[in-house]
């Protein structure tokens, strides 16, 4: 429910595709992302996106009383998307919901569809967020915005994510890939030891 599409240039496409749920997370489908980032020190760039409407639930539901939703493969994965040394981006094609956060803070760019909406209800789940994310997000839209998202358990559109920084551009559904693509172009043609050096500057 994984699928890897790797381009000539070898920048590599990873789409979450089970839209019938959502795109929710099972602990099988997290263990493939894993594994496919782990391998992904030969690509040029990264593009992570969704099947159909949404990006991700999160944690599929049918697991979380097993302890899905505490798991450190979600820090894990996190943390190895972060330390990649080529340009991730996080092409959101839909909601993003949860545990699917801990992914798209860990990208270098997010850019999201309009109809995108942006929520991590860890206060009302009753479990905390992930390790890492809390500081993230602080980093990208401030402490107060990041107290809204976490323990006020705000709700954002698009508008708003991009607003808060969250995001950094709105792209029409049909131009959401290529944009991507395209956002790429730059660090395509740089030497991997230069791209790797800004990022370190950066992280």
């Amino acid at each position: 429910m994984i699928t890897l599409k790797k381009h000539k240039n070898a920048v590599w496409e990873i789409r979450i595709n089970r839209p019938e749920k959502a795109n929710s997370l099972s602990s099988e489908m997290l263990e493939e992302l894993l594994a496919i980032i782990e391998k992904a020190n030969g690509a040029s760039g990264i593009i992570l996106t969704g099947q159909g409407e949404t990006f991700s639930a999160g944690a599929d539901l049918s697991e979380v009383k097993s302890g899905l939703a505490t798991s450190p493969i979600w820090e894990k994965l996190s943390l190895s998307l972060k330390e990649l040394n080529c340009v991730t981006i996080a092409a959101l094609n839909g909601t993003v919901a949860g545990g699917a956060f801990g992914m798209i803070l860990a990208c270098d760019i997010r850019i999201c569809v309009p109809s995108s909406k942006f929520f991590y209800p860890v206060m009302k789940m009753g479990y905390l967020p992930q390790p890492s994310d809390p500081k993230r997000l602080v980093d990208l839209i401030g402490p107060g915005r990041a107290k809204l998202m976490l323990v006020a358990g705000e709700k954002l559109d698009s508008d708003k994510a991009y607003k808060f920084g969250l995001v950094d551009e709105i792209v029409m559904v049909e131009d959401l890939i290529s944009r991507a693509h395209t956002l790429l172009d730059a660090s395509l043609s740089a030497l991997p030891n230069h791209v790797s050096g800004i990022k370190r500057l950066m992280n």
